[in-house]
């Protein structure tokens, strides 16, 4: 009996002791996410107000996208496609210093696209989404990787049916109260044109891709296996979403749309060069059920302060019939400053102004030039009672490392996603290489005011953040050939001025095979149009590059003569007759 007793006693004690050991990692790894940790000398080469602080929790991970940080400061990255090693990381300091000691890749799904996007943590599940998929796995306690049966929330069908079918395919998540998940639908091409990107070609009047594009679905967060006919049209008109989010305090939806592009490519009688690189607006909504964006039939002109009608419809840059039968903006930000995350800010580690109020990570435009390219920061919005009470700032800035950026390509990172951390640090990823901050205060709240905000306010008269002079800032004044106006006119709106391509969507012409290939190839390529997928300099890439053969037989002879000469150094030129001859083969 009384070896019994010891016995029993003995593993008892092996028992408390384990689980001691258990709690007291726990305990670490719980101070180590609740613990703010001492910024960078440089802040991560971050410029943000005085007082606020910033750390680079990891870096080079891989082109990073949308981001979520657990309730014990676990961080979960999703990557734009899937790599051998998975399409997700995990992340966990264990030291509390603010730097990542633990990483692991995990997801290993299929996924053709280049468009995964979306990582939100709901209810024990961390939820992400493919080109074509909306995933979760459940979340064990003290686990850093989630459970490997990933399984599928929402499937986008036709996607599935047609891969080639959409350009703005992207699927951010946020959810609701009411066990609600919102997935953004987006549109096929520009401007639902006969005849997509192309000069000239009218808008399909009633515009049919809105049967299924354009606009955010509702479906039960908590069903596997959904299509998009098994969700609810929620709202509608909205062209583009990446930046998405559920605002607790409101009650309501709120979400930042992509504008169209290339004014001035496709209608250049009605718009300017500078025009093009302004308008249209990035339109920040208040998303209720029922709400029409407008789109495509209308864009918010941020300089006039209204909507008016696309040119496709009948618009000319001032015309607003029926402008006031669709939703208007709280905000209209200018032109392709790109808003891919949105997040509401709920903690108290930041002053008061803070609270409540809208992050937004403009991760930076392709299609300004010939001025800089814009964008390429964290920018904030204050609020009060769900609406905006003042003027948009900038919050963090210096991602891309210099202030004129010409070339997308040449931004060292480009910010793209925001998570609050649970002691209400701000974490953000960049896309080039995948790095993370962690931005936080360690300031006097109370005196937070004007004198510390006024550095940023210096900020907006940055090229990356202010409205270019239309003469002083236009980078290729008097510099162009006739070769090089039609190929900034036509093509550096995706391969960029300088032919790099922005590494993510876009390839480079630069290095290209087809590029240095047989000139009847190139000439096919830019008459006939292109899909992937393709690999270029070691990246792969799978967009839709469309025919370009509403150009003449000399404008494409004068754009293939420039880039082959610029950026294949001192290739043979094109001649118009050899466009002829491959424009006359069937």
């Amino acid at each position: 009996m009384k070896r019994f007793f010891f016995l029993n006693s003995r593993r008892i004690a092996y028992a408390v002791a384990g689980m001691t050991i258990l709690l007291c990692s726990q305990c670490k790894q719980n101070d180590a996410a609740t613990t703010v940790p001492k910024g960078d000398p440089d802040n991560g080469k971050l410029t943000m107000a005085d007082g606020f602080e910033a750390v680079v929790v990891v870096d080079s991970l891989g082109r990073a996208r949308h981001l979520a940080v657990n309730e014990n400061g676990d961080i979960y990255v999703k990557l734009r496609g899937t790599t051998e090693r998975g399409g997700a990381v995990a992340l966990r300091d264990t030291t509390g210093d603010g730097k990542a000691d633990i990483i692991k890749y995990f997801g290993n799904y299929k996924d053709r696209g280049s468009y995964s996007t979306a990582m939100r943590i709901y209810n024990g599940y961390i939820y992400f989404s493919t080109t074509g998929v909306v995933y979760r796995s459940k979340l064990v306690p003290g686990q850093l990787l989630p459970d490997t049966a990933a399984e599928a929330i929402v499937i986008d069908d036709a996607y599935r049916q047609n891969p080639r079918g959409t350009e703005h395919i992207t699927k951010p998540i946020t959810f609701d109260d009411k066990g609600h998940i919102y997935v953004p639908f987006g549109a096929p091409g520009d401007v639902c044109q006969v005849e997509n990107r192309t000069p000239g070609s009218p808008g399909m009047l009633p515009c049919p891709q809105l049967d299924i594009h354009g606009g955010v679905w509702q479906f039960d967060a908590n069903k596997p296996g959904q299509i998009q006919a098994d969700g609810k049209r929620y709202a509608t008109g909205i062209r583009s979403l990446v930046a998405m989010a559920w605002n607790f305090q409101d009650g309501n939806l709120f979400a930042v749309q992509h504008g169209r592009d290339d004014f001035f490519r496709t209608w250049p009688d009605l718009y300017t060069a500078y025009q093009s690189a302004l308008l249209p607006a990035e339109e920040f909504f208040r998303i209720t059920e029922g709400t029409n964006g407008g789109w495509p039939y209308f864009y918010y002109d941020q300089l006039q302060n209204k909507k008016v009608l696309n040119p496709e419809y009948g618009g000319d840059g001032k015309k607003n019939e029926g402008a006031d039968t669709v939703t208007m903006p709280l905000i209209g930000f200018p032109g392709h400053f790109s808003p891919n995350d949105l997040l509401f800010y709920k903690g108290d580690q930041f002053p008061a102004r803070y609270k409540n109020g809208a992050f937004i990570a403009f991760h930076g435009s392709t299609i300004r030039a010939p001025y800089p390219q814009a964008g390429y920061f964290v920018g904030f919005v204050p609020f009060k009672d769900g609406k905006p009470s003042g003027p948009w700032e900038v919050f963090a800035d210096g991602f891309a490392e210099q202030d004129t950026i010409v070339n997308t390509s040449d931004a060292k990172a480009r910010p793209m996603g925001l998570s609050e951390g649970p002691d209400g640090s701000l974490y953000v990823t960049e896309s080039v290489r995948g790095k993370i901050w962690r931005i936080m205060f360690k300031g006097n709240k109370t005196e937070f005011g004007e004198k510390q905000l006024a550095v940023m306010d210096e900020r907006k008269n940055r090229t990356n953040v202010k409205t270019p002079d239309e003469k002083k800032d236009n980078l290729f004044e008097g510099k162009q050939s006739t070769g090089s106006i039609a190929y900034t006119r036509y093509c550096a709106s995706c391969h960029l001025p300088g032919g790099q391509g922005d590494g993510n969507r876009y390839p480079p012409l630069f290095g290209s095979p087809y590029v240095s290939g047989p000139n009847k190839q190139l000439i096919e390529i830019v008459l006939k149009g292109m899909s992937g997928p393709i690999t270029i300099r070691g990246k792969s890439f799978d967009g839709v590059m469309p025919s370009h053969a509403f150009l003449s037989d000399e404008q494409v002879a004068e754009i293939l003569s420039y880039v082959r000469v610029r950026m294949t150094h001192g290739g043979a030129p094109v001649s118009s007759e050899e466009v002829r001859t491959v424009r006359s083969q069937p």
